[in-house]
Formats: C-alpha cells, sequence, structure tokens
C-alpha cells in the first residue's frame, strides 16, 4: 500500500523516480522496490525524506485510515526524526520496550 502511494502521488506531482531518488537520498532501485511493493517494510527515514520531497504529510504515504495508525504515535516518530534519532536507534529502543514488556507481564 505504501509503495502504492508513493508512485501515485509521485505522478500526481509530475516528479519522476529518479528525481525523487535523487532528492531524498535513496538508490532508485530500492524507491522502485518500494513503489512495486517489493519492499513492504522501508525505514521510516526514507518514508519522511520520501513524504519531505513530494511535499506532503507523511500520513499521506501511509494511508493512516487503511492502516489505522495513530496520529499520536505518527507524531512520535516524526518528532524522534526531527531530533535526530536513527532508525538503528530506534531499533536499540524497541529492546529496551521489549525488556519493559517481558518485565511488565513476569509481575503478572
Amino acid at each position: 500500500m505504501v509503495g502504492e502511494n508513493v508512485r501515485k502521488i509521485r505522478r500526481e506531482k509530475g516528479i519522476s523516480l529518479s528525481v525523487l531518488a535523487e532528492r531524498a537520498l535513496v538508490s532508485k532501485s530500492y524507491l522502485s522496490n518500494i513503489e512495486r511493493n517489493l519492499k513492504t517494510n522501508p525505514t521510516i527515514d526514507v518514508l519522511l525524506r520520501v513524504s519531505k520531497v513530494l511535499e506532503v504529510d507523511l500520513y499521506d504515504l501511509l494511508d493512516v485510515d487503511r492502516l489505522s495508525l495513530s496520529n499520536e504515535l505518527t507524531g512520535v516518530v516524526q518528532l524522534a526524526h526531527e531530533e535526530g534519532i536513527t532508525t538503528q536507534q530506534l531499533s536499540e529502543y524497541k529492546i529496551l520496550f521489549d525488556f519493559i514488556k517481558w518485565h511488565s507481564q513476569q509481575e503478572n
């Protein structure tokens, strides 16, 4: 779904795949794989850069209604990106969250 939205918006804006890839600092092949849904889980960093180049909100790329992604969660992710937190760092935080969840389950 994300790939279809990227392709649709890109074409509506009249931007070529090459130009979008260059401006978003993403390889053309990676972006092509996203659009063709061969890469179904692109990083939030990539999606934020693509949304910025396309001048659309991240919600438009994700099609929040179909994915039922809460506004609050998306805002947190966008804020993290703006603060310079990388995808790698978010992965490390996930380990902490998993531990907290596990610990909570052990207490119950």
